[in-house]
């Protein structure tokens, strides 16, 4: 569901955002949520590649602590089925 969300923006900026949303064939309305969006997903993106190089980083480290059961729970000979890095 969407909510709504007010902006105040100085005229300067408003009438560049409005330029740009109508080069883009957006309301200015679709122009501020399309780069939020943006905004938003690349931050999510962002640490999750960095999750990712972490883990990658010191899974030897992992396993030495924790063991080799990397799937805790599923039955016996499933595991081999399963990729390495699928966790």
């Amino acid at each position: 569901m969407a909510k709504q969300t007010n902006v105040r923006l100085n005229d300067d900026v408003r009438a560049a955002a409005e330029e740009r949303a109508a080069r883009r064939g957006l309301s200015l309305q679709g122009y501020v949520a399309d780069l939020i969006e943006a905004d938003v997903n690349q931050s999510r993106a962002a640490f999750m590649a960095g999750a990712a190089a972490f883990l990658a980083g010191y899974t030897d480290t992992f396993e030495a602590e924790l063991g080799e059961d990397r799937y805790p729970g599923l039955p016996a000979g499933l595991e081999q089925a399963a990729p390495k890095d699928a966790a």
